[in-house]
């Protein structure tokens, strides 16, 4: 392989998309979490629940609202970084249905897994020498199932992938840079991780924690951790997805070859 994948090279690739792009990536950040949150707001009046029934289509509505919202922000850093090879508007960066429920679908059967291994564990709660040694097993199974899925979604707006086919692709990209992407997770995590001291540090030295003020500060210090946190999280998994097919295809870190 010539073009192996790179966590230094995805590092840079990412900070240089954020350094370009902060400003609009924030917006957007924050223009999505109102939206969902009004959106929440309103179904809570208009929804009735007086049955099961209404219960699982209010949970699938905002399914669909949550990952019309996730896609169309991954959709927008896929656009940000090739920008310079065209010109683009609104409508490029929205999901089209078929996307979204691709996502929904991917939270379906995730959400059965899950639910499967649960079962499991309750018809066994009388057995802890088997739980005992099976909670580990379910632990390790999940978190390495989570880290070679994580790029489905990327393949759904970026290829429009059905939802089972994304998972096989995102299995493909990951199969020979497992611990490389465990590795950049790890740095991500420590870079949120640090970014929260850092900003619970400045607090407690410039806020009296015990004074009124304080919530105030807490609830800034919150926006301030989430308006850097969350665009550097998602520009990296983006960046890692590109660095990825480029490397499983074995061509050059080219966007006019993208997929």
């Amino acid at each position: 392989m010539y073009h192996p994948f790179s966590i230094g090279e995805t590092i840079r690739t990412a900070w240089d998309v954020i350094k370009k792009n902060y400003i609009s990536l924030i917006v957007y950040s924050i223009i999505s979490l109102i939206c969902y949150e009004v959106i929440s707001f309103i179904s809570n009046f208009i929804m009735v629940y007086d049955n099961m029934y209404s219960k699982i289509a209010f949970i699938l509505f905002m399914m669909l609202i949550q990952s019309y919202l996730a896609l169309s922000f991954y959709k927008l850093i896929l656009t940000l970084i090739d920008r310079e090879y065209y010109e683009f508007e609104f409508r490029d960066i929205v999901p089209s249905f078929r996307m979204a429920l691709s996502c929904v679908t991917i939270g379906i059967a995730y959400t059965f897994f899950i639910g499967s291994i649960i079962f499991i564990n309750f018809l066994l709660r009388d057995r802890p020498e088997i739980t005992n040694i099976l909670d580990k097993v379910e632990i390790i199974g999940v978190g390495y199932l989570l880290i070679r899925s994580i790029f489905c979604l990327c393949f759904i707006v970026d290829d429009d992938s059905a939802p089972f086919e994304s998972l096989r692709q995102s299995f493909a990209i990951t199969r020979n840079n497992f611990f490389k992407i465990i590795a950049l997770i790890l740095i991500v995590l420590a870079f949120v991780a640090l970014l929260l001291l850092i900003i619970n540090l400045i607090i407690t030295l410039f806020f009296d924690m015990d004074s009124e003020s304080s919530g105030y500060a807490i609830k800034v210090a919150g926006i301030l951790w989430f308006a850097i946190s969350f665009p550097t999280v998602q520009v990296m998994i983006m960046a890692t997805y590109r660095k990825l097919v480029y490397s499983y295809k074995d061509e050059d870190d080219n966007v006019s070859e993208a997929l």
